[in-house]
């Protein structure tokens, strides 16, 4: 039986977002007989009800306001084309989806107990160590019972040395440890569990800077990333703990699970829209493969699959007819971004 790419999976899991979001915006489109004013607000209720904020949800339709009087859509898969156009120039982030490539790297993983955060951890470990590289984990989540005991089962599992304390013990001591632990093994990826104590934020405050402070006084030549683990399925929630999350450490990206069991994935949008932190892993299923860098081509490709025009190389043959709808574009006589 030949192995489903990613994207197979990405459209196998966005089925239910996009059932939940294209069934509605397919509707109010295709009912709309002149894709006035009706239809524009038909459309930001449709939006809101698919877990897009109001924020992200007015800037869509005011988008596609100027866009079906600029480019004179006269057609329902045109408006359904462009509104695409619209969400993936918003997903995508200027500031790139990938982990910096620099070595060595320490990232510190952040994030609520139950969002997958320590499967996360694993996943990213597989991956770079397919990419050739060495990896270490640290569990410095001591203040969850058997937080430990759990990241030691997926080191086994990948292959990935834990370096670990007592239940209780300072985190920023394990911190120490891993941090001249990989410096003498020569590991290239150090990564680091941390507790999710949003209940008590000035806590997590305190240690997450604390942890901070130590890898920059003990391991000053690694580069830094801070990832925040979120559940997709948890919908508009997960915005509060973004929110919550860059309130008490510098984010440097997102990483978002389970993406394959809800109907709320378009929480990626209002996510990219909202904050300046890209979305740099989504998961779609348990396997190791099946968490893979954020792509937002691919994903506004499976979002609409089956609904609009898909495939980037039929996009190409439409000549330039339908754009992103960015005055500024149009201004700028450099390139235009591109995801990266």
């Amino acid at each position: 039986m030949a192995k489903k790419s990613f994207f197979t999976k990405l459209k196998e899991g966005l089925t239910h977002t996009r059932d939940n979001m294209m069934g509605r915006i397919e509707e109010v489109v295709k009912q709309s007989p002149d894709f006035g004013e009706d239809m524009l607000e038909d459309l930001e209720e449709a939006l809101i009800l698919s877990d897009i904020s109001m924020e992200t949800t007015e800037k869509i339709v005011n988008e596609l306001r100027d866009d079906i009087k600029k480019l004179g859509l006269k057609k329902a898969d045109d408006v359904l084309q462009q509104i695409k156009n619209i969400i993936s120039y918003i997903i995508t982030n200027e500031y790139g989806n990938e982990l910096v490539p620099d070595l060595p790297l320490v990232i510190l993983m952040v994030g609520v107990n139950g969002t997958g955060k320590t499967t996360s951890m694993a996943k990213i470990a597989y991956r770079l160590q397919q990419e050739g590289k060495t990896v270490m984990f640290a569990a410095a989540d001591t203040f969850r019972a058997a937080a430990a005991e759990q990241l030691e089962i997926w080191g086994e599992r990948v292959g990935v040395p834990v370096i670990k304390h007592g239940e209780g013990a300072d985190p920023s001591a394990v911190i120490y440890d891993a941090c001249h632990a990989a410096q003498a093994r020569g590991i290239d990826v150090l990564i680091c569990d941390t507790a999710g104590r949003l209940q008590t934020k000035k806590n997590l405050m305190n240690e997450l800077e604390k942890m901070s402070n130590v890898i920059s006084n003990e391991y000053p030549e690694a580069a830094r990333e801070t990832l925040l683990v979120l559940d997709a399925a948890t919908g508009k929630n997960a915005i509060s703990q973004a929110e919550q999350f860059s309130e008490v450490t510098d984010l440097t990206g997102i990483v978002l699970t389970k993406l394959d069991g809800t109907a709320k994935g378009g929480i990626v949008i209002t996510l990219a829209d909202k904050f300046d932190i890209p979305v740099k892993f989504i998961g779609v299923g348990e396997a190791m493969e099946d968490l893979q860098p954020f792509d937002p081509d691919q994903f506004a490709d499976a979002l609409f699959s089956g609904s609009v025009m898909s495939e980037r190389d039929e996009e190409d043959q439409r000549e330039g007819a339908l754009f992103t709808g960015k005055e500024e574009e149009e201004e700028n006589d450099g390139p235009e971004q591109d995801a990266e």
